[in-house]
């Protein structure tokens, strides 16, 4: 690692302060300070003293995302091969995925990280990492088939108006990832719903279809796909959210890394099974042609984009309610609504990412209720307290 440092030290010598380069600085200490700890610290105030430091943070949500993502090229090729009805190993079906998947991965980091570097350079300040994990969740919460330009289109205007505008990372109210697929999704709908937006070739072929299931729900068919299925990821869906197991895999890493809330990730899961719980009560008794809500609330948490969003969207430190019990709220209102977006809306069944854009915006607004609530029993303590000893 000395000889690392020493050579960097040397290519940083034009880009100090006065030298000829010291525009571009940011650009080259976001090298190091991706490598090495930051070598300064702070000099007044008082602050807490932590040995995480964002970066640590940004990458232990990296591996918490890896097993997903791992799976999601896996099941890419092995959707293809099997919807081809064609024979397969597993390196043939990572294989195929990896070719498929890789450069999304790659598009989103070059277009990100080259409007960072801009705004870095442009603003004087130096490059954050909030991007490491937001480059890589953008095109796993992305189908298979999208094209790159819609990916890096998408990248662009969630950098750009999702996050810049507000100051740049920590200072935005949307999580940028999800601004990411939300603009997407309105800007290229045939690309990101329907009957056509996942097995890649394999649509070409007659009677092939690369429908998810929530899309088979929402147009009143059969599911044709077990709970186990369901839960281990063997079906189609955006690259990787359709395995609820891998899935709590990287949210047990984000709770024992203390990086990810645990209420958030479960009173979200509380809010969708309660709202699923009502929907099964009324489907079965007033809207008996409904498949979606008929559809068991059990299985309503292992579809879709629930548990994907819940674990690694709405534990987002920046855009989540801070407070203790706001974050229960929060979590339980995500979950809620997101199952009713889906059940509601059969043009978009996969409600969650709403959801989590429209509670990162009332985040504030629970943390300040829940802030006034507790001053107002402190307070009424308090004039309890002065009555008995006067």
């Amino acid at each position: 690692m000395n000889f690392i440092r020493k050579k960097l030290d040397k290519i940083k010598e034009p880009f100090q302060p006065g030298e000829k380069f010291e525009k571009f600085a940011p650009a080259v200490n976001a090298l190091d300070t991706f490598l090495f700890v930051p070598n300064h610290t702070t000099k007044k105030g008082s602050h807490v003293r932590d040995a995480v430091d964002l970066k640590r943070t940004m990458i232990t949500v990296v591996i918490a995302l890896i097993p997903a993502l791992i799976f999601g090229i896996w099941n890419t090729g092995y959707q293809h091969f099997t919807q081809l009805g064609e024979e397969f190993t597993f390196m043939d079906a990572f294989l195929h995925g990896a070719i498929k998947v890789v450069p999304m991965i790659i598009v989103s980091y070059a277009v990100g990280l080259g409007i960072e570097f801009a705004f870095a350079v442009k603003r004087g300040h130096e490059v954050n990492e909030g991007y490491l994990v937001t480059g890589l969740l953008i095109p796993m919460i992305m189908p298979v088939d999208i094209p790159l330009w819609m990916v890096a289109i998408s990248v662009a205007f969630a950098v750009l108006i999702g996050k810049e505008a507000f100051g740049g990372t920590g200072m935005n109210i949307l999580n940028p990832a999800l601004t990411a697929r939300a603009f997407a999704f309105f800007a290229y709908p045939t690309y990101m719903s329907g009957d056509k937006v996942w097995v890649s070739e394999a649509t070409e072929v007659s009677g092939i279809s690369g429908e998810t299931i929530l899309g088979t729900l929402a147009a009143g068919k059969e599911v044709a796909y077990d709970s186990a299925s369901m839960f281990s990821g063997f079906i189609p869906g955006s690259i990787s959210e359709t395995s609820t197991l891998f899935i709590l895999l990287g949210a047990l890493v984000l709770i024992l890394t203390k990086v990810g809330s645990w209420r958030i990730i479960l009173s979200g899961f509380i809010g969708a099974a309660v709202m699923g719980l009502i929907f099964n009560a009324l489907g079965s008794s007033v809207f008996t042609n409904n498949s979606l809500m008929n559809f068991p609330w059990f299985n309503h948490l292992i579809v879709g984009g629930l548990a994907f969003g819940v674990v690694f969207m709405a534990t987002d430190p920046v855009s989540a309610a801070q407070t203790m019990k706001g974050k229960w709220i929060y979590g339980f209102l995500i979950g809620f609504f997101g199952i009713m977006i889906r059940i509601f809306n059969p043009a978009y069944p996969e409600g969650i990412m709403l959801a989590i854009l429209l509670m990162n915006v009332f985040a504030p607004t629970i943390d300040h209720y829940v802030i006034q609530g507790n001053i107002k029993r402190r307070q009424k303590r308090l004039k309890l307290q002065t009555v008995k000893t006067s």
